[in-house]
């Protein structure tokens, strides 16, 4: 029992250093992580009685 926990918590140790690889190295690869940017407009109405 104990070698599957210690197995798995070194799988989600590679898993996060993995991730935090991809962020560091995927722009250079052509990921793009940037938010898109849109305007929205919507009609407001005050006071409406």
């Amino acid at each position: 029992m104990g070698r599957i926990v210690k197995y798995l918590i070194f799988t989600v140790i590679i898993g996060v250093f993995g991730l935090v690889a991809y962020a560091y190295v995927g722009p250079w690869f052509g990921a793009d992580f940037s938010a898109q940017t849109e305007e929205v407009r919507k009609p407001v109405v005050l006071d409406a009685n």
